[in-house]
């Protein structure tokens, strides 16, 4: 009878009132209403994602969004610099080799942020770059890279500036059209509150230009096309996932209530409510305070205690369900999630089911005030407000 709680990297709970829009009864396609409630949707995502520019929806995982820009964006041969942190930057350099795109990879350590002068060298030593990819929040590892000071560079450059916002897009701040960023993806399974299987992506206007230069020979991710349906008539291409753009109405009518000052504030303070509470445990985080996401936190476990055994604990004991560490770093992290529709009655669940599996597994805390810790950290910071950073 106990309550489960999701409280992963996505997908995320949802919120009561986008679940009874899933629920609603099917409707066409083409017909006015639906067309009317795209028209909505339109306004609000690009309200969203701080652009001009048609926001495409897309039936698909966030990696279908990562694959049409890649498509859309760069002709085979052409070279791109991808920052790989984890596994997320891993994947824009497999999209790019599947592709045909020349991916030159500038690596820093999983946990750790890319820096401006990495990216400016790799620019100077090779000045033929088509554009940089690059994580917004590197769900693999809870390191958040420097997007607006990486858009600075890009912009004086004939460099395209791709992010990956899966995990950062309603969570944290990334105003594309004035931060200069040129391509922006999310999908709805993280900071939108919405079940998988839909993408979004917008594009600057220099980025359509290199869109319609291109000419890229695509069908399903037909960018152009997209473009074309949303201008003319609120439509989509082909047939969309109808009832969760439903959903997706109901979310976005959420944040324009909130406000999107409020909402990141929230993130941000959840997030620093679970790096304190971590902290006062004893526990080391993977990502340092001045390159930490929000809405994920990466916890390292103390030697000697298996991961996998702290997260079966979690789930089968308290019903929490965490997830573990990827790669080089599975049994060795826990990768708290607490964006989207989480608050810190759950993430309190979350920290206590944490620090008694990580007991339960041969570990040892020796706090006793971790979660009043954690609140007096959530509390200070829906204070003080977000970091200046941000503002």
């Amino acid at each position: 009878m106990d309550k489960m709680r999701l409280l992963t990297p996505g997908p995320t709970p949802l919120p009561e009132a986008v679940r009874l829009t899933l629920a609603m009864d099917m409707v066409h396609h083409r017909k006015p209403g639906f067309t009317a409630l795209l028209g909505e949707i339109q306004k609000d995502l690009r309200w969203l994602f701080g652009t001009e520019q048609p926001v495409i929806s897309m039936a698909c995982s966030g990696t279908g969004a990562m694959t049409a820009a890649v498509n859309n964006l760069f002709r085979k041969g052409e070279k791109v610099i991808i920052v790989d942190g984890g596994k997320f930057g891993e994947r824009w350099g497999e999209i790019a080799s599947t592709h045909a795109v020349d991916a030159i990879i500038i690596s820093v350590p999983w946990g750790k942020a890319i820096t401006v002068d990495h990216v400016r060298s790799a620019l100077a030593q090779y000045p033929d770059v088509k554009g940089v990819l690059v994580q917004a929040s590197e769900t693999s590892t809870g390191a958040m890279h420097p997007v607006r000071e990486l858009a600075a560079l890009t912009r004086e450059r004939d460099v395209m500036l791709v992010v990956d916002g899966i995990s950062a897009v309603g969570i944290s701040p990334c105003p594309m059209d004035e931060w200069g960023v040129d391509c922006l993806l999310t999908g709805s399974q993280k900071g939108l509150m919405l079940p998988p299987g839909l993408a979004f992506l917008a594009l600057s206007e220099r980025a359509w230009k290199r869109v319609e230069e291109n000419k890229p020979r695509e069908f399903y991710f037909n960018l152009l096309g997209e473009r074309e349906k949303i201008v003319k008539n609120s439509q989509t291409l082909f047939t969309p996932p109808i009832n969760l753009l439903m959903g997706l109405h109901t979310c976005l009518a959420m944040f324009r209530e909130k406000g999107l000052d409020a909402v990141f504030r929230r993130q941000w303070a959840l997030t620093q409510m679970v790096r304190a509470a971590a902290r006062s445990m004893g526990l080391s985080l993977l990502a340092e305070d001045d390159h930490c996401t929000w809405g994920l936190t990466s916890i390292v476990l103390p030697a000697g205690v298996d991961g996998s055994a702290v997260l079966a604990c979690c789930a089968e004991r308290y019903g929490v369900i965490m997830a573990g560490g990827q790669d080089r770093l599975k049994g060795r992290i826990v990768r708290f999630g607490h964006m989207g529709h989480v608050d810190f009655g759950d993430v309190l669940a979350g920290l206590y089911a944490l620090d008694r599996a990580i007991a339960a597994c041969g570990g040892y805390s020796a706090s006793r005030e971790y979660m009043e810790t954690g609140m007096r950290a959530y509390e200070a910071a829906l204070e003080q407000g977000l970091p200046e950073a941000f503002l």
